[in-house]
Protein backbone atom coordinates (compact mmCIF):
# COMPACT_ATOMS: atom_id res chain seq x y z
CA UNK A 1 0.00 0.00 0.00
CA UNK A 2 1.33 3.34 -0.75
CA UNK A 3 -0.09 6.56 -0.19
CA UNK A 4 -0.31 9.36 -2.71
CA UNK A 5 -1.03 13.30 -1.84
CA UNK A 6 -2.72 15.57 -4.45
CA UNK A 7 -0.90 18.93 -2.79
CA UNK A 8 -2.82 21.34 -5.07
CA UNK A 9 -5.60 19.78 -3.36
CA UNK A 10 -5.02 19.74 0.34
CA UNK A 11 -6.31 22.43 2.52
CA UNK A 12 -5.02 20.73 5.93
CA UNK A 13 -8.38 19.80 7.11
CA UNK A 14 -7.26 17.77 9.54
CA UNK A 15 -9.00 14.71 8.79
CA UNK A 16 -6.57 12.11 7.77
CA UNK A 17 -4.46 13.13 10.83
CA UNK A 18 -7.35 12.28 13.34
CA UNK A 19 -8.66 9.21 11.76
CA UNK A 20 -4.40 8.10 11.50
CA UNK A 21 -2.28 9.42 13.51
CA UNK A 22 0.71 7.04 12.85
CA UNK A 23 0.84 7.52 9.19
CA UNK A 24 -0.50 11.58 8.55
CA UNK A 25 0.72 15.21 10.15
CA UNK A 26 0.22 18.49 9.40
CA UNK A 27 2.95 20.60 9.03
CA UNK A 28 3.94 23.74 10.96
CA UNK A 29 1.54 26.18 9.67
CA UNK A 30 -1.38 23.35 9.69
CA UNK A 31 -2.35 24.00 6.19
CA UNK A 32 -0.79 20.92 4.91
CA UNK A 33 -0.58 16.84 5.28
CA UNK A 34 2.61 15.54 5.96
CA UNK A 35 2.38 11.68 5.21
CA UNK A 36 5.04 10.30 8.15
CA UNK A 37 4.59 6.80 6.55
CA UNK A 38 4.14 6.52 2.66
CA UNK A 39 4.17 3.08 2.73
CA UNK A 40 2.65 1.95 5.99
CA UNK A 41 1.96 -1.43 7.43
CA UNK A 42 -1.24 -3.67 6.30
CA UNK A 43 -2.63 -3.53 9.73
CA UNK A 44 -2.99 0.33 8.77
CA UNK A 45 -4.91 -0.62 6.16
CA UNK A 46 -8.20 0.81 7.54
CA UNK A 47 -6.93 3.29 9.21
CA UNK A 48 -5.78 4.99 6.02
CA UNK A 49 -8.75 4.05 4.22
CA UNK A 50 -10.64 5.55 6.48
CA UNK A 51 -8.54 9.05 5.90
CA UNK A 52 -8.86 8.82 2.63
CA UNK A 53 -12.47 8.95 2.85
CA UNK A 54 -12.64 11.69 5.04
CA UNK A 55 -10.49 14.11 3.66
CA UNK A 56 -13.85 17.15 2.20
CA UNK A 57 -11.32 17.68 -0.96
CA UNK A 58 -10.21 14.35 -1.67
CA UNK A 59 -6.76 15.20 -1.58
CA UNK A 60 -5.64 11.54 -0.80
CA UNK A 61 -5.00 7.88 -2.53
CA UNK A 62 -4.31 4.52 -2.01
CA UNK A 63 -2.87 2.86 -4.37
CA UNK A 64 -1.44 -1.09 -3.83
Amino acid sequence: MDIHVDYDRCEGHGECVIAAPEVFDLNDDGDEVIVLDDSPAEALRRKVEAAVKLCPVAALRIAD
